[in-house]
């Protein structure tokens, strides 16, 4: 995750991160990013079902009772674990979330045990009453998805009005005192809407805006020629750059962030060489403590099954299953081969990753480059950078 507003307008600093000693318990939310340690944010898809039916759903969720989900007793054995090993953040995903009956139970229970709840949701169950739930549980967070302009949103949803719940249920988040903020996804049907739904995060007062980068993976591995073109994804960081900027100058508080394609952060490092070299070095020390893609380190997944995962895109790569083997002992098995280069990725990449001077800061998708070449070590072809190499 590249943090824009934290590079760009200096709302992190080296001295910030470092007076907490980069460790995952004691780093703020919003600094986690910066941890030394592979304490991960644990990513739970705590349910399969969801009311939507979206194209680019990485787990292919459906309207429909799925077998094998978690009970509650055993969702709290998984909780167990997690707050044994200090794990940082719970995020309940889903399918839906909101359609889990003991999620508030869950919540609670997380925050019983010392772990930060968080909910990434379509937002179109967010009634007022559901949302003070929300807030009275104590969820710490609440990521709503958004794909675009009303017409662009219902396409990718699979339904008509879809946008009109999402927005209701993000106002009705906000209105309930719940930090609040919106999750899209960039691909060539809906970058042209990015300045529209930036109006919206400005015009709601919305204090977070996250644009993720298409993932192969799921619905979105049929999606992979819908990703925008290189120079499209040099468009959109400008126009991100020139929001952020324009957001902190006028006095509008949003932090804005990207995800999953690591040349974000990149990009950034080069504006700074032309516009303001005397700020390169602490830009290079954030991304050097980021460490790029942090599949398999920061951030680990749990599917509605209890398998493991690197990430929430690995789905076809199991490290383990937690109704087996506690998730701690899965995640801290040196062992494990796949686990281990993903910790070291510089080691292995090849192609213009394994050329690339900046592959320290970075080190590319690697589920996109496996879903494109076969081999997950070779070059993302994501990658927009022009000029990378050594």
């Amino acid at each position: 995750m590249i943090g824009c507003t934290k590079l760009l307008c200096g709302t992190a600093t080296v001295s910030d991160i470092v007076k907490y000693g980069r460790s995952s318990q004691h780093l703020p939310p919003q600094m986690l990013q910066f941890s030394s340690d592979a304490t991960p944010i644990v990513v739970w898809n705590s349910t399969n079902r969801c009311n939507l039916n979206c194209q680019h759903c990485y787990i292919c969720a459906e309207d429909r009772d799925y077998a094998g989900e978690f009970t509650t007793a055993e969702a709290k054995n998984f909780i167990d674990d997690l707050a044994a090993m200090r794990v940082p953040v719970l995020l309940f995903s889903g399918g839906e979330p909101l359609v889990r009956r003991d999620l508030f139970e869950l919540g609670a229970y997380a925050i019983e045990k010392g772990i930060r709840p968080v909910i990434s949701t379509n937002g179109t169950l967010i009634t007022p009453e559901l949302a003070k739930r929300i807030k009275a549980t104590g969820f710490q967070y609440v990521g709503v998805s958004i794909d675009g302009s009303e017409e662009v949103h219902d396409y990718f949803r699979g339904k008509a009005g879809a946008f009109k719940e999402t927005l209701a249920g993000i106002r009705n988040s906000i209105a309930a005192g719940n930090k609040t903020g919106i999750r899209f996804t960039v691909n060539k049907l809906n970058y042209h809407t990015l300045p529209a739904i930036l109006d919206i995060v400005e015009r709601e007062k919305i204090p977070r805006f996250c644009m993720y980068h298409l993932v192969y993976a799921g619905r979105g591995r049929e999606m992979a020629a819908l990703d925008t073109t290189a120079e499209q994804k040099r468009q959109t960081i400008e126009l991100l750059i020139e929001r952020t900027l324009d957001f902190h100058k006028r006095g509008i508080e949003v932090e804005i962030l990207t995800t999953d394609n690591h040349a974000d952060g990149i990009y950034i490092l080069q504006y700074f060489e032309r516009t303001q070299p005397e700020r390169v070095p602490e830009i290079k020390e954030l991304l050097s403590m980021h460490g790029g893609c942090s599949a398999g380190q920061k951030m680990a997944n749990v599917d509605p099954q209890g398998e493991v995962h690197a990430c929430q895109f690995w789905g076809h790569k199991s490290l383990g299953n937690v109704r087996k083997q506690p998730f701690s002992e899965i995640w801290h098995n040196k062992q494990d081969k796949f686990l281990c280069k993903l910790r070291d990725k510089p080691s292995y990449v090849t192609g213009r990753c394994g050329e690339c001077r900046y592959k320290g800061f970075c080190g590319g998708c690697r589920i996109r480059a496996e879903a494109v070449s076969g081999d997950l070590w070779s070059e993302d072809p994501a990658c927009y950078l022009t000029d990378y190499k050594e």
